[in-house]
C-alpha cells in the first residue's frame, strides 16, 4: 500500500474512532474499562479470592503465573504481543514477551529489544526528571511554574498560582487540553517545538488550583519544558544523559526514529486490525512518547525500590524516591489519587490498601501499558501490549490476589450513621467528568430512605449507592468505594471508579430555566439538564426557544460541541457552500469524522433545516461501528422514512435516543416522524439522553435475547 493511501487510512480511521469516543463517553483508559469481553477489576478479583492463597513472589512461580495468565483464553483475546517484566528485592524475577509484535511477519515479542509506546506511562520518568532537578535545589515544586517556564499567555482568575506540584499531581484546574486529532499523524518530518505547541494550546485556570483532580497531559507538556529550561539541555537529551544511561536502558527514547521505527511492535486496535505506524506533536512529548522494553522498565523499577541506586550508582536520592511514593491528593483516605508521577491503582471491592500501592497507566491508538509498585514489599510490574483491550483489567487483580492478597482484603471501616435522605439531596443532581463532560452521571434521592442515592449512567444504568461513612459510599453492584468532597465555594465533586477513575466529576450548577420553557414541559428534564452542565446558558431570563426549527449547521455544532470537539483545523473546500459558514470548522469535521457523506461534498446546504431522520442518520455514523444494526432489525417503523435512514432510525428508536414526540402506534410500529424538521426541544432530547441513556446496558439486554437460550442461561 502506497504511503499517501496509507496516511488517509489512518487519519479516516482515528477521526472515527475519536468521535465515537466522545460521543459514547470513551476516554484513553476507558477502553479497558468498558471492555465487553472482559470481567471488570472487581470481577476478576472476587473469582480470583475464591480459590487462591498467597502464593511466595519467587522466579518459579512468577514465571508460572506469566505463563498461565497469557495462555488463558480470556487473556488472549486482549492482546496481540505482551511484554511483561516482574522485579523483587532488585532482582528481575521474570522477564517474558508472549504473543507478536507484528503478526503479519509472526515477530515473536522480545522482552530486550521489542519496544512498545509506554504512552502516558511517560509521565512517571518526566515526573522522576523534575524530582532529580528537585532535589539538586534548581526547582521549588512550591513556587509556581511560571518561575521556570516564560511567556505563556492565560488566564487565572484565582489568587493562588499553579505550582509545580500542581502540575505534578494533576490538580492545575487547567481546562481541558487533551492531544488533538491533528496531533496524531504519519508525518515523520513534521517538527512542533514544546514551547510552540504550549503557546498555541495553553488553557485557562478555570477551577482554584489544588481544589480537584483532573487527569492533566497539559501539565506533563509544562513539567518537560521545566527539564529543558532549567537544566539547560534538550529534554530528550536530559532524558538520555541523567536517565535512560545511568539507568543501563538502552533502548529507551523519546524520539521514534531510525532505528526504532524498526524495533517498534505494530499497533492493534480492538478488533486486531493493524494501525499505521504515527508520530505525535509535540516532538518530543513529555506527556506520553516515549518509546520503551519491558527490560528497560525493569532496570528503572530495582532502582527506584533501591531508593534510586542502579549498580552502585545513584540516580536519584533516597528521600527523592521517598516522597514520589507518597500519595498528595485524595478525595477520601481509601480512595487516594495521585504522587508525583504515580496514581491509585485499580479499586478492587471494597478494598483498603490503595494508598500501599502505586501505579502508572498508559493508553495510545494500538497500545497500553500498566506499571505498579508495591513498595512495602520490595516489588514492581510492567507489563506492555500492543492492543486496544483489558488485558491490564484482568492483570492486575490476578496478580494481586496470587501473590498478595491482603491488598484485596475488605477495608475497615468504623461505624456510621448514615444520614437522612434530605441530607443526602445535596450530593443529588447531575455530574460531569472534568475531563471528559460526555461522561454524565445522574444522582437522585431515595425519598425517605437513609444513606442512600441513585446512581445512573450510559454504561451500567440505574444502581444503588449505600453510605458506609463521611462522604463515602459503597456501590452495590460493583462493590466499589464512591466518595464525594465538598469546596468552601459551594461546589461537589464526586470520584465515581467505574467510569473514569482518573479523576472527579463536578456537580452542575442548579438550572434556572428559561422564560419559555415551562418546569411542566416534556421537554423540560432534558433542557433544563444540558442547562445545568453548562451546555446552554444559565439565565432565567433568556429565552431558549424550544420550537424554533434546527439548521443543519447547526446541528453538526451543537452535536460535536456538546461531545467535546474542537472545530476541525482543515481548511474546507474553497468551492463548497460552507467555506465561509461561521460553523465550517464543525462541519469540516463532520466530514472527517464520517458524519457527513454524500457524492457532492461541496453542497452542504448549511442553514437548510435539518429533518430528523437527517439527524438520526448523523448521530448513528458515529455509533454504528460500536452497535450493530442487526441488534435492532425486530424494530418496526411507521411513517414515510427513506431506506438510507431506517437502519439509524432502528438504532436510535431501540437506545431512546429521542424525545417524548416519538410514539409506538397500536400496531407496535414506531413513528419518529422523520421527515419533520427537527426543532430545538427535540435535539435537546438527543443530546440528553446520549448522555444519560444506559445504551450499554440496553445493547446488552439486546444481545442477551439474541442468544440461543441455552448461551442466555450460561451467560
Amino acid at each position: 500500500m502506497h504511503q499517501s493511501t496509507r496516511r488517509n487510512r489512518f487519519k479516516a480511521t482515528t477521526l472515527t474512532s475519536a468521535l465515537m469516543a466522545a460521543m459514547l463517553s470513551f476516554s484513553l483508559w476507558t477502553p479497558a474499562v468498558h471492555a465487553e469481553t472482559a470481567q471488570t477489576p472487581g470481577q476478576a478479583a472476587t473469582a480470583a479470592s475464591q480459590q487462591n492463597k498467597a502464593t511466595a513472589l519467587t522466579a518459579e512461580s512468577a514465571t508460572s503465573f506469566l505463563d498461565k495468565f497469557f495462555a488463558s483464553p480470556e487473556a488472549q483475546a486482549q492482546y496481540v504481543g505482551a511484554s511483561v517484566v516482574v522485579v523483587k528485592d532488585g532482582k528481575i524475577l521474570a522477564e517474558k514477551g508472549y504473543g507478536y509484535a507484528d503478526t503479519e511477519n509472526q515477530t515473536a515479542v522480545n522482552p530486550k529489544s521489542t519496544l512498545f509506546r509506554i504512552a502516558s506511562v511517560s509521565k512517571t520518568f518526566t515526573a522522576a526528571a523534575v524530582m532529580q532537578l528537585a532535589e539538586q535545589g534548581k526547582v521549588d515544586l512550591q513556587a509556581d511554574f511560571q518561575t521556570y517556564v516564560k511567556g505563556l499567555e492565560f488566564k487565572n482568575p484565582f489568587d493562588k498560582p499553579v505550582t509545580v506540584e500542581h502540575l505534578l499531581t494533576h490538580t492545575t484546574g487547567f481546562e481541558i487540553r487533551d492531544p488533538q486529532q491533528e496531533d496524531l499523524h504519519a508525518d515523520f518530518e513534521k517538527i512542533v517545538s514544546m514551547e510552540d505547541y504550549a503557546k498555541e494550546h495553553m488553557p485557562p485556570v478555570v477551577r482554584e488550583p489544588g481544589s480537584s483532580y483532573m487527569y492533566d497531559n497539559f501539565s506533563f507538556l509544562l513539567l518537560g519544558m521545566i527539564v529543558e529550561n532549567v537544566s539547560g539541555e534538550p529534554f530528550e537529551t536530559y532524558m538520555q544523559k541523567h536517565i535512560f544511561e545511568p539507568l543501563g536502558m538502552d533502548h529507551s527514547s523519546f524520539l521514534l526514529n531510525g532505528e526504532r521505527q524498526k524495533q517498534l511492535a505494530t499497533g492493534y486496535d480492538a478488533a486486531r486490525k493493524p494501525l499505521d505506524m504515527y508520530t505525535i506533536s509535540p516532538t518530543p512529548l513529555p506527556q506520553g512518547g516515549m518509546l520503551s522494553t519491558a527490560e528497560d522498565i525493569g532496570s528503572f523499577m530495582i532502582a527506584f525500590l533501591n531508593g534510586g541506586i542502579k549498580d552502585d550508582q545513584r540516580v536519584w536520592k533516597e528521600s527523592t524516591i521517598n516522597s514520589m511514593e507518597q500519595y498528595r491528593s485524595s478525595i477520601h483516605p481509601l480512595l487516594p489519587n495521585t504522587t508525583y508521577g504515580f496514581e491509585a491503582p485499580f479499586q478492587l471491592p471494597g478494598a483498603g490498601s490503595s494508598s500501599k500501592i502505586i501505579t502508572k497507566a498508559g493508553d495510545l491508538p494500538g497500545f497500553s501499558s500498566y506499571l505498579f509498585f508495591i513498595p512495602e514489599q520490595n516489588t514492581g510490574v510492567f507489563l506492555t501490549y500492543n492492543q486496544t483491550g483489558a488485558l491490564r483489567n484482568l492483570f492486575y487483580p490476578a496478580f494481586i490476589q496470587a501473590f498478595f492478597p491482603q491488598y484485596a482484603e475488605p477495608a475497615k471501616l468504623e461505624p456510621f450513621t448514615p444520614q437522612s435522605g434530605e441530607e443526602l439531596q445535596r450530593f443529588t443532581g447531575l455530574y460531569a467528568d472534568l475531563r471528559l463532560s460526555t461522561i454524565v452521571s445522574k444522582l437522585n434521592g431515595r425519598g425517605e430512605e437513609a444513606g442512600k442515592l441513585s446512581i445512573s449512567d450510559a454504561f451500567l444504568g440505574p444502581r444503588t449507592l449505600i453510605q458506609v461513612g463521611d462522604h463515602l459510599f459503597k456501590d452495590e453492584i460493583t462493590g466499589q468505594f464512591t466518595a464525594f468532597k465538598e469546596n468552601a465555594d459551594g461546589t461537589v465533586y464526586m470520584k465515581e471508579p467505574y467510569l473514569n477513575p482518573m479523576g472527579y466529576e463536578k456537580k452542575g450548577e442548579k438550572a434556572q430555566g428559561f422564560r419559555d420553557v415551562r418546569p411542566d414541559s416534556p421537554y423540560a428534564e432534558a433542557i433544563y439538564g444540558l442547562q445545568s452542565l453548562g451546555h446552554y446558558e444559565n439565565d432565567k431570563n433568556a429565552a431558549f426557544q424550544p420550537k424554533n426549527t434546527v439548521t443543519r449547521a447547526e446541528f453538526i455544532e451543537d452535536v460535536l460541541k456538546m461531545s467535546g470537539l474542537s472545530a476541525s483545523k482543515t481548511a474546507p473546500p474553497a468551492d463548497s457552500d460552507w467555506a465561509t459558514h461561521p460553523a465550517a470548522g464543525y462541519i469540516q469535521l463532520g466530514y472527517e469524522a464520517g458524519m457527513i457523506t454524500g457524492a457532492d461534498s461541496k453542497q452542504f446546504k448549511p442553514d437548510q433545516a435539518i429533518t430528523r431522520q437527517e439527524a438520526m442518520v448523523m448521530v448513528w455514523r458515529s455509533l454504528q461501528k460500536q452497535y450493530p444494526a442487526e441488534l435492532f432489525e425486530d424494530i418496526r417503523l411507521a411513517g414515510h422514512i427513506d431506506e438510507w435512514a431506517a437502519p439509524a432510525i432502528r438504532m436510535m428508536v431501540a437506545l431512546g435516543l429521542h424525545g417524548p414526540e416519538v410514539k409506538v402506534l397500536e400496531d407496535g410500529s414506531v413513528d419518529v416522524l422523520p421527515r419533520k424538521p427537527l426543532i430545538r426541544q427535540e435535539e435537546a432530547a438527543i443530546m440528553y439522553q446520549l448522555f444519560t441513556q444506559p445504551t450499554d446496558k440496553i445493547v446488552s439486554e439486546l444481545m442477551k435475547q439474541q442468544q440461543p437460550a441455552e448461551e442466555a442461561a450460561a451467560s
